[in-house]
């Protein structure tokens, strides 16, 4: 396994002096070491940058202010509260862990690594952040931001798409580690934060950061080129029909997606597979009245959504085949995925 000639005592040193004086201190979730507010930021900053989940995490605790108070809610307010935010297993893992500390811990999170991560959703980096931020725990994290700041100070030219790999960084990750437990808290913030502020995907501040002279991808004048994942991931494609019919009161008509699958469990108009699908949903005399827009795509992780929207305006509720209306006062509140909260504020 590949060994690192770095001294951990000189990398933790520089990390939580620069940390202290030029590291990231007004966050929302950094007031206390709430481990309920950590592992809900942690959980948000998932795929998505910081100045996205402020608000969200903000109007979140103001919402659900403990684990209970969440625990309590309906998964359909949770995810109208995370509309928008995207990876939305993410609020249905977050729903099912906040269900699951309450029930076998008794609304506390558990102090220990494995006890985190044997709660839904909570992989091994979610846990040791917890653990570490928390709880003053020696546990490393590994999520991107990490990931890169290691690969190149350490000079890992090892491909992290193979899991053996990953899994050594893993071990080096743990081994520069500062000794105390105390000084976890600063040095995973740090690690966060030099990887969000300097030591950047596309342009790296070499020159500003507090491992230069000690990072092995800047002696080499190629810090891009770390990480290395050679593993590109498979794309793929798919088309959707969407019925977005409205009255002129603003009722929408609605339907709630399966468990599983694209938007599972959000709340979308019908979807069908074809145009002709579409129109066959419709009474006769509806069809005519049915307004073709432009299709366009929706970027999901793995795949692209090509989407066609078939708009109809109709005076009043009438029942359909498919769906069900919701007012004006209603739907705004539910989970509704981006293009189709975007297509009905239109």
């Amino acid at each position: 396994m590949p060994k690192t000639l770095v001294s951990s005592a000189s990398f933790a040193k520089r990390l939580l002096a620069w940390q202290k004086h030029h590291g990231r201190h007004d966050l929302p979730w950094q007031a206390n070491a709430d481990p309920y507010r950590v592992w809900l930021s942690e959980i948000m900053l998932q795929q998505t940058q910081v100045v996205t989940v402020i608000p969200y995490f903000t109007q979140f605790v103001q919402r659900f202010p403990t684990v209970n108070d969440l625990a309590q809610a309906s998964l359909d307010e949770v995810l109208g509260m995370w509309s928008g935010l995207g990876y939305y297993s993410r609020a249905r893992n977050l729903h099912r862990c906040a269900q699951a500390v309450v029930s076998e811990h008794g609304g506390v999170f558990p102090a220990g690594k494995d006890a985190l991560q044997a709660l839904p959703g909570i992989g091994p980096s979610t846990a040791a952040a917890v653990a570490s931020l928390c709880f003053a725990q020696r546990e490393a994290i590994l999520d991107g931001n990490v990931k890169r700041v290691l690969t190149r100070v350490l000079g890992f030219g090892h491909d992290l798409s193979v899991a053996t790999y990953e899994k050594a960084l893993w071990q080096l990750a743990q081994e520069v580690l500062p000794k105390r437990g105390a000084d976890m808290p600063r040095y995973t913030q740090g690690m966060m934060d030099l990887g969000a502020t300097l030591c950047t995907r596309s342009r790296p501040a070499c020159e500003r950061c507090p491992m230069l002279g000690l990072c092995v991808a800047q002696q080499q004048g190629q810090p891009t080129a770390y990480p290395v994942k050679l593993r590109k991931l498979k794309r793929s494609a798919e088309s959707l029909w969407l019925l977005c019919a409205r009255t002129e009161d603003g009722e929408a008509l609605l339907t709630q997606r399966p468990d599983s699958g694209v938007w599972a469990s959000l709340y979308t108009p019908p979807l069908f597979d074809s145009e002709q699908a579409l129109l066959a949903a419709l009474p006769p005399a509806l069809r005519s009245k049915v307004s073709m827009a432009p299709a366009f795509v929706h970027v999901l992780t793995h795949k692209d959504l090509h989407l066609h929207v078939a708009h109809l305006r109709l005076p009043q509720a009438t029942a359909l085949a498919v769906g069900k209306w919701f007012d004006r006062r209603m739907w705004p509140a539910l989970g509704l995925p981006a293009p189709v909260r975007k297509l009905l504020q239109d």
